[in-house]
């Protein structure tokens, strides 16, 4: 008899976001995504990192090689952050540095998006539910070279356990009821859905809010 479902919800109380290997090497790799497109979306966890006050962790493979330096928005959205530089670690999670300050932050979920899917966010992944962590992984927030490298690797990580969610779904899980914040989450929204700029405008206009 199969054991009951439970749904395991992000809590901003509980999750800390991993960003890695947004370099801009690697990201001219991306091909599931268009360029603007897939920025935008890493730009978005990051403001959603941001707005949630979730610990953040920032990461990079080899940047003194082609795989080239972090995504310098990623950098100056989070100046204060764990800035973990790997030597040559392909699989972050083999870089001493960088799980020690997953450790620090004393939490339990981990939020992953990177590129490319299959290596640097798949092997962390991997990693990270082997040592008991509940790993969620973001889908739009993560390329590689195709369609079909992209979801063999979701099917990989899928199969061991990890959530997959993209970033939008992953502000409402964190957020979770709009009485919270109605402005601030709908700004985060409007900056980087164009189309969600109308639906705020109809709600300011509605209640007589600026």
């Amino acid at each position: 008899m199969s054991k009951p479902f439970k749904y395991s919800r992000l809590s901003k109380d509980d999750a800390a976001l991993l960003l890695v290997d947004h370099q801009a090497g690697l990201i001219s790799l991306v091909q599931d995504f268009g360029p603007s497109e897939f920025k935008n979306n890493v730009l978005a966890v990051g403001a959603c990192g941001k707005y949630f006050k979730l610990p953040t962790i920032l990461t990079t493979s080899f940047e003194e090689g082609p795989n080239g330096p972090l995504v310098p928005e990623l950098k100056e959205m989070f100046p204060n952050a764990p800035y973990i530089a790997r030597p040559g670690n392909i699989n972050a999670w083999d870089n001493e540095d960088f799980v020690n300050a997953v450790k620090n932050t004393g939490r339990k979920q981990l939020i992953i998006a990177g590129v490319v899917t299959e290596v640097c966010v798949a092997f962390p992944a991997l990693s990270a539910l082997e040592q008991g962590y509940e790993v969620f992984v973001i889908t739009d927030a993560s390329g590689t070279f195709n369609e079909v490298t992209r979801h063999t690797a979701w099917l990989r990580m899928q199969a061991a356990g990890v959530q997959l969610i993209n970033w939008f779904a992953m502000a409402c899980e964190l957020h979770r009821d709009w009485r919270n914040d109605i402005e601030g989450l709908g700004e985060l929204f409007s900056n980087h859905i164009p189309n969600y700029r109308n639906l705020m405008t109809s709600y300011f206009t509605i209640t007589g809010k600026k």
